[in-house]
């Protein structure tokens, strides 16, 4: 195997398989990816939850195909200058050399590496890259970390087949806030389906959707999850298990309405969860006409307190929140305004964009 890479081509394509490759793993192969290099050069990287194949560009000299430490070669890349040459050596060596830097790697045969699941094209659906990568981002923040309840792990991807196209909800939650995007997209499905994506497989999609204004095609099988795009081809296994049913937590009757400007709202959650307890980050709102007063206060350290503008009128209410959460739900709306739907201090809260109403989030109070 001998080929000549432009430096840009081999960062660019190590660098979308630095996520995936697995670096702590007990199994050294998954710590690499394999090169194949036949008329054209292609590279695959799994960790036997993800895999990540796609074509790399390159000046074919001879054909042939190794398994390559990933975080070495990527660091080679980075560093050297000019266009880098591939050569395989005996006993599965590779060597490397860019100008008058030369390196060698110890590399793994083919056949270790593990077989990566085939795409299954019985159902499939289509959707734009930016679409897709915006569902990510503002749902991928209220999935679980770790959590005991692994089917919060993962965002749920639930399509329902209407009559002219197809309804994709895509929902974060991790029992304290939940997260829920529609969209329609085009496609075939037999029957309603609810699936769990993995956060790591799902980070790696915002990844691959990153700047791309062509469609992602979605192959849908019993395990998996195939998305694929000009011959580059991201798998995940689902997570099995059935997810929450969503549709109950979001309150179907909150009457009373804020509306308030998105960033004054942010910046004054930034300033007053300074003060607050730092395992709870509870921030106080006393909502009244025209205006939202946010405390926190801390017994060891003190208090902080600001008002912001807000078009409220009704009774006086008081209600908390965990600042963090609040945060993360404003930072990934678009526009200027959000809207807040309430009802009772301990009961769920409603957020959403003013001008988008296939955006929800909700957050659950907190005592204060």
């Amino acid at each position: 195997m001998k080929l000549k890479i432009q430096k840009e081509e081999i960062q660019s394509a190590l660098q979308s398989v630095q996520g995936i490759v697995d670096k702590k793993t007990t199994m050294p192969i998954l710590s690499h990816f394999l090169l194949k290099v036949k008329k054209t050069a292609s590279l695959m990287a799994t960790d036997l939850d993800i895999a990540l194949k796609g074509p790399l560009k390159a000046e074919i000299l001879d054909k042939g195909s190794l398994c390559i430490p990933a975080k070495k070669l990527f660091e080679i890349a980075r560093e050297v200058d000019g266009e880098i040459m591939l050569e395989s050596q005996d006993n599965n060596w590779i060597k490397v050399s860019s100008g008058k830097s030369t390196f060698k790697l110890m590399g793994l045969p083919e056949d270790e590496f593990p077989s990566l699941p085939e795409v299954s094209k019985a159902e499939e659906v289509t959707i734009k890259a930016e679409a897709l990568k915006k569902m990510i981002e503002k749902t991928i923040y209220a999935t679980g970390e770790s959590d005991t309840r692994y089917t919060l792990n993962g965002l749920l991807m639930h399509f329902i087949p209407k009559k002219k196209n197809i309804e994709l909800k895509v929902v974060g939650t991790d029992g304290h806030r939940l997260s829920v995007i529609t969209t329609k997209i085009e496609g075939q499905v037999s029957e309603e389906k609810k699936l769990i994506l993995p956060k790591k497989a799902a980070l790696e999609l915002k990844k691959l959707t990153e700047g791309r204004e062509d469609n992602i095609i979605i192959y849908i099988d019993k395990n998996h999850l195939f998305f694929s795009t000009d011959d580059i081809v991201l798998t995940s296994r689902l997570i099995e298990g059935t997810y929450p049913n969503y549709e109950q937590v979001v309150p179907k009757d909150n009457e009373k309405e804020v509306v308030v400007d998105k960033l004054s709202l942010l910046k004054a959650l930034r300033r007053t969860s300074i003060m607050s307890k730092e395992r709870t980050n509870a921030v106080r709102f006393d909502l009244e006409d025209g205006k939202i007063t946010l405390i926190s206060m801390n017994p060891d350290i003190g208090e902080a307190r600001e008002e912001i503008a807000a078009q409220y009128k009704g009774e006086q209410l008081s209600i908390g929140y965990n600042a963090r959460y609040l945060m993360d739900i404003l930072q990934a709306m678009d526009g200027e305004q959000v809207i807040i739907r309430l009802q009772e201090p301990l009961s769920p809260t409603l957020l959403g964009e003013t001008d988008n109403k296939d955006y929800t989030c909700v957050v659950m109070p907190m005592r204060t």
